[in-house]
Order: structure tokens, then C-alpha cells, then sequence
């Protein structure tokens, strides 16, 4: 025999209370016993709620929560009311805590009270059990629709409302928000004039209720709008202002299917629903509005398009965390260069209110505007220093704000980074077989603390199938980590993702961090604050166009004892770009190999180390060709006379590569230059 068989033959039924979900479950005798006209099932418990004398649900509601959290069994009588309001029965209610909801029994007890007899406490007490009921519900509210959702839901004592509307007021306008008890409504309802003849307009207008308790009366008072309400056949209507610091900012509507006098004692309860439901209202909406606006102003200052590399693929995501005000001073961004190289940029100004995010897109076109005039990674941020350095010194502001920054040049079709930091958290490398590490790299101040700081390179390279990950500090210390727990968790999460669909990897990153499960395992800093996330990731495509086309190389010594090898080295160039489409740019590239490892027989003691290669598809690859030395002694520009016989490598330099330069290195420097090839003309 079953539990319930066994139970419902000495009168008890057997109920389930969801606090999660707001539901409760019964048997066909505990329906029966609650008054549900339904039957076992599943009710919301407003449902339930209604069945029950309001002081004995609240009891009734603060004894499921003792219960759930405290892991005790409690007992309660509540009363079962009919639709009059009178007490049909008592039922004693024992429950305790099962898994994540409350399991029990109820069964009618005899003599506790008499059925058809009022209630025992007097009426004003049901009244406040109700109006402490209903506060506690619209104070947890976080929402415009969870407001309307609460007030949908009201069972007043000993007023039964079956429609409700709440107005509110934008401008000369009524607007109609939210609506229940009615599957339509007339569309002039939706939005009238402030001035129209309708009580809820009435009501909004004047800041005065209006209580209609019969048909005749509203349709007396207001005739015009009557045929509108006559079809949905309620007897009682009341219309109340939502007043909140003197001011009207809308109307609540309570219609009734039975007669109400609105006698005092009622509308002194209408009236104390609707102060509630106009505070919040007005603190939903205020939160809204921060919201939107926040959200907007952070959206204006991300990049408006999806991040795109050639020949690499590109994720990123910004999430506020931080609370409060939902908008800081994270950013990411994606800037075509005029090199034909690619700059990633990611930072984070310190803060987070209002001033972090105006410095921030401040900080986003100044590095957008120094990067597309041509400089070079340490330089553009070193600019940036200095522009934060003089926009950050508000005399009206208690601190001076500074950020960090990683920014990041890509070449797509060698995978060469030139990576530049300025006090931000470095990079991770998920290499092709899932092991994750993280790059060391030289690091300078964060922006705008010194104008005149100086910020280091490093270079490294992407190899094919490979996923670069860089980020703001919130990805790491979220769930109170510091940044060795965080790199540590964060490590584990990049080497599990997919690395083949960075979208899916990149939200499998933010969930490793803000799913429940992280905040489980709270990091040794479990009291800091949350901050925003802003991450991007990047693979080089191992199926690329940049992968596909073997990469020609050369390398070759000249010496000094041997300076007819300069001959080799124009040949070798010219074998290595023997079917590229401008036969102008071969002789460039030959002349300015010739000038380069001449300059280093020349002018030092050493010999000259030359390394040409060619990557990319034909019509648009690019030749990079490096010559190094062992001489410390920088080239700088001259201007040489008409006679003179030397000085004008550089110059040449300038007017012929792509791109140029002369980079120091450990043992020496090293002399480079570049040439893009355009596209054969269509014949």
C-alpha cells in the first residue's frame, strides 16, 4: 500500500513547498483540505496563499523559511477561509526540510475553530499580517515586471480583486504598464491623454482616488468610457494615485467581480497598497534607468563590430561584475594599423564609477589615433602615458587615476607579436597540444603615473593552432583569488576549453570564473570586491592562408675578408623574388639588401649576417629582410653632400621599404626592412 493510500485513510494529505520556485505541490486530500478547486497538482503559492487567513500565511511562510534553514521540523494551525471571508476549517501543518524544498503533512483538526465562525483575531490584524505580507513582496522586487508580477497576485482580506492595471505618467501621456484578469484590453486604455475622462486618468490627474462600487455609479460618473469597462462584467472598481514624494507618477486600478462598499477600514488598506506600489515602482524604475544608461555608455565605448584578424580567428568579451554602478573603466579594442598589421589593446583604468569609463574612452582614441599614425608599440604607449598624465590631473577630483594596459602588434602571415605592457596582467599561450602557459614579458608603469616612462618590447610568435589570451584582472581574481590562485584556476579552464570555437572558449572562460561552482571555492581573498572582466582571445589558424604557403628563406654571411659576396647576396634576392609581380620593387629590395650589408662591412669590424624570407600568397605576400651585425654603434640619418660617397643607406631606406627600422639587441643590432606586394594589374 502507498504512503499517500495509508495517509489519506486516517484524513491527512501530503503537500510540497518549492521556496525556489514559488510553488507548492499537493495530494488530492490536502487539496480538498486548502480549499484548491483543482485538485491535486501544482499551485503558485499566491494560489494557496488566497485559500488561507492572511495572518496565518504570514506565520505560516516565516515557519517554511525557519524550517528550510535551519534544517527543523516545525508544525503550524492555519485557517482555511472561504470566499467570505469566514473560516471553513483549521489544519494543522507539519513540515520539514527535503533536499532543496520543505515535504510535510496537513490534516483537519475538530474544535480548534468553528466552521462558519469569523475569524478569531479581529479583522485589523488580518489586515496588517496582509500589508507586512505584501511590503516584504514588493521590497524584494528587483524589477519593473516582478513589481506588476507581486501586484497581479494580491489577495487582500476580505477584498478579492480578479483585475488589476497599473498607469504610469510620461508627460501629457497615461501610459497603460502592466495588466491582470484580462486576456485583452481596448486599445484607447493602452495610451490616453492625461486629460481624457477615465477614472484612471482622473485619479493620476487630480491625485484623489476614485471609488466606484456599482455599475450605476461608473457609469453615471463616467459615461464616455463606461461601454469600454461594461463587457468585462465586474460589479466594484477602485482607481488610486501612486504618489511617491508628492508626486503622482501613475494610477493602480483594482477591479472586483462582487459588490464592495469601499467602506473605511478598505480603502484605508487600498490606499496603504498603493503608497507601497508606488515606491516600487519608483525604485525599479530609477534602477532601470541607471541600468540603461550605463549599459549604453558602456556599449559606445567597445568596439561596435565583431574584432577581425586576417588569417587568425578573434572572440572577446566584456562583463560587468563590480555592482553598484554597472559601468567601469575595462576596455579591449581591435586597430588596424597602416602597416598592414593588426594592434589588440587591452586596459583597465583604475575605478569604477563614472570618471574610470569618461577616461577610459579618452585613453581608447588617444592610443586609437597615436597607433594609426604609424608608431611603434612602445611608443604609442608611451604617448598614451603622457596624454593620461595631463587628462588625469583633476583638481576637483580627491585621487589621480592611472591604467594598465597590454597592447599587443600582430603580423598575421609570420604569427610575430610585439607585445608591450604597462602594468597589466601578461598574456597566456594555449599551445596545440592543450598545455597552457604564461608569457613572461618585459613590463613598464602603468599609464599616466610617469610621462616620460619608457615601455620594453618582447616578441614572440603564434604558431599555427595556438590561442593567445589576454585579459583585465577581474577574469583572474574574481571569487577572491590573487593573481597566482587565479592563474592557476584560469589555466586549468583555458587548457580544457575548445580551442576550436573561440565563442564557446571564451564563455566557457567567464563561466569557469562566475558559475556557481567558482564561488564554492572562494580564493584566499574572499572579502574583495568584484570587478569587471574584459577578455579577447586569439588563434592563428593552422588551415590559414598565412599556414598554407611554405615561407622561402634564405640566410647567408658576408664578411669582411670577402666583400664580392654582396653579389651573392643581390643574386640570392633576386632568385628568392623571381616571380614577384613588381619587377620596380626587385630592384628596390635588391638595392637596399646592397646598401644594408655594405653599410655593415664599412662601418664595423664585424660581419654582416643577412636573413630574407617571403610569406603569404602570392599577389599579397611580403618580403621581411634582416641584416644584423655585432657593433653596438647605432645608424643615424644624414644629409649627405652631391660628392659624398656614403650616408645615404637610410635615406633610401625611407623611401623605398614598406616599413623600416633598426632594433638593438643583445649582441649587436639589427637592420630591417619590408616590402608588400600589390596585386598584378589585370592585363
Amino acid at each position: 500500500m502507498r504512503t499517500e493510500d495509508v495517509l489519506a485513510a486516517v484524513g491527512s494529505g501530503l503537500w510540497q513547498w518549492d521556496e525556489g520556485t514559488g510553488d507548492v505541490t499537493v495530494d488530492g486530500r490536502a487539496a480538498r483540505l486548502l480549499g484548491l478547486p483543482d485538485g491535486a497538482g501544482t499551485y503558485r503559492t499566491t494560489v494557496v496563499r488566497a485559500c488561507l487567513h492572511a495572518a496565518d500565511y504570514v506565520s505560516l511562510a516565516a515557519e517554511v523559511d525557519l524550517a528550510s534553514s535551519e534544517g527543523t521540523v516545525v508544525e503550524s494551525l492555519v485557517r482555511v477561509i472561504g470566499d467570505d471571508g469566514s473560516v471553513v476549517r483549521t489544519v494543522r501543518v507539519r513540515v520539514a526540510p527535503h533536499g532543496g524544498v520543505v515535504r510535510g503533512t496537513l490534516y483537519e483538526v475538530r474544535g480548534a475553530g468553528a466552521p462558519g465562525g469569523r475569524p478569531t483575531r479581529d479583522r485589523r490584524r488580518a489586515q496588517e499580517a496582509f500589508l507586512l505580507d505584501t511590503g516584504r513582496a514588493l521590497a524584494e522586487a528587483d524589477s519593473t515586471r516582478e513589481v506588476l508580477r507581486v501586484a497581479a497576485t494580491l489577495s487582500m482580506p476580505g477584498l478579492s480583486p480578479d483585475g488589476l492595471a497599473v498607469f504610469s505618467v510620461d508627460s501629457d501621456r497615461l501610459l497603460l504598464i502592466g495588466h491582470h484578469g484580462q486576456d485583452t484590453i481596448d486599445a484607447s486604455l493602452m495610451d490616453m491623454p492625461l486629460s481624457a475622462d477615465y477614472p484612471a486618468a482622473v485619479a493620476a490627474r487630480t491625485g484623489q482616488a476614485v471609488y466606484l462600487p456599482t455599475p450605476e455609479a461608473y457609469e453615471e460618473r463616467f459615461p464616455s468610457t463606461w461601454p469600454l469597462v461594461r463587457p468585462y462584467g465586474r460589479s466594484s472598481w477602485s482607481y488610486l494615485p501612486l504618489v511617491v514624494a508628492g508626486t503622482t507618477i501613475g494610477s493602480w486600478m483594482a477591479a472586483f467581480r462582487d459588490p464592495v462598499d469601499f467602506t473605511p477600514d478598505e480603502r484605508s488598506v487600498l490606499t496603504t497598497v498603493a503608497r507601497m506600489l508606488g515606491q516600487a515602482l519608483s525604485r525599479t524604475g530609477q534602477h532601470e534607468s541607471e541600468r540603461e544608461l550605463t549599459d549604453g555608455l558602456q556599449r559606445t565605448m567597445l568596439p561596435s563590430r565583431k574584432p577581425d584578424v586576417a588569417g587568425m580567428a578573434v572572440a572577446a568579451r566584456y562583463v560587468p561584475t563590480g555592482g553598484g554602478l554597472q559601468v567601469g573603466g575595462d576596455w579591449y579594442d581591435v586597430i588596424a594599423l597602416p602597416s598592414g598589421r593588426t594592434a589588440i589593446v587591452i586596459g583597465d583604468v583604475q575605478g569604477h564609477d563614472v570618471r574610470a569609463a569618461g577616461l577610459m574612452g579618452q585613453l581608447r582614441i588617444a592610443l586609437r589615433a597615436y597607433a594609426a599614425e604609424g608608431h611603434g608599440p612602445d611608443a604609442v604607449l608611451s604617448r598614451t602615458s603622457r596624454f593620461l598624465a595631463g587628462v588625469a590631473e583633476d583638481p576637483h577630483a580627491p585621487d589621480v587615476r592611472f591604467a594598465t594596459c597590454l597592447y599587443v602588434e600582430i603580423d598575421p602571415l609570420t604569427g610575430a607579436l610585439d607585445v608591450v605592457r604597462a602594468g597589466h596582467p601578461e598574456p597566456a599561450v594555449r599551445l596545440g597540444d592543450g598545455t597552457t602557459i604564461v608569457r613572461r614579458t618585459a613590463v613598464g608603469l602603468p599609464l599616466g603615473i610617469e610621462p616620460d616612462a619608457d615601455y620594453p618590447t618582447t616578441r614572440m610568435v603564434l604558431e599555427p593552432g595556438e590561442v593567445l589570451l589576454l585579459c583585465t584582472d577581474g577574469l583572474i581574481e574574481s571569487g577572491g583569488h590573487d593573481q597566482e590562485t587565479g592563474w592557476h584556476r584560469l589555466s586549468d579552464a583555458l587548457a580544457r576549453g575548445p580551442a576550436g570555437d573561440l565563442e564557446v572558449l571564451a564563455d566557457s572562460l567567464v563561466g569557469s570564473v562566475l558559475a556557481p561552482p567558482a564561488t564554492h571555492t572562494p580564493g584566499p581573498l574572499s572579502d574583495r570586491r568584484e570587478d569587471d572582466i574584459a577578455l579577447v582571445l586569439l588563434r592563428r589558424d593552422p588551415d590559414g592562408p598565412t599556414c598554407a604557403v611554405p615561407v622561402r628563406r634564405t640566410i647567408m654571411t658576408v664578411s669582411q675578408d670577402d666583400p664580392g659576396q654582396i653579389r651573392s647576396a643581390r643574386d640570392d634576392i633576386r632568385a628568392l623574388l623571381h616571380d614577384w609581380s613588381s619587377e620596380d620593387q626587385v630592384e628596390s629590395a635588391t638595392l637596399l639588401v646592397s646598401e644594408a650589408v655594405t653599410n655593415v662591412l664599412v662601418h664595423t669590424d664585424g660581419d654582416a649576417l643577412l636573413m630574407a624570407q617571403i610569406t603569404g600568397m602570392p599577389g599579397t605576400r611580403r618580403l621581411h629582410v634582416d641584416v644584423s651585425d655585432s657593433s653596438d654603434d647605432m645608424p643615424h640619418p644624414r644629409s649627405p653632400g652631391e660628392l659624398a660617397s656614403s650616408g645615404r643607406g637610410l635615406l633610401l631606406m625611407e623611401e623605398l621599404a614598406d616599413a623600416w627600422g633598426v632594433d638593438p639587441r643583445g649582441d649587436g643590432k639589427s637592420t630591417w626592412f619590408e616590402l608588400y606586394e600589390a596585386p598584378s594589374p589585370p592585363r
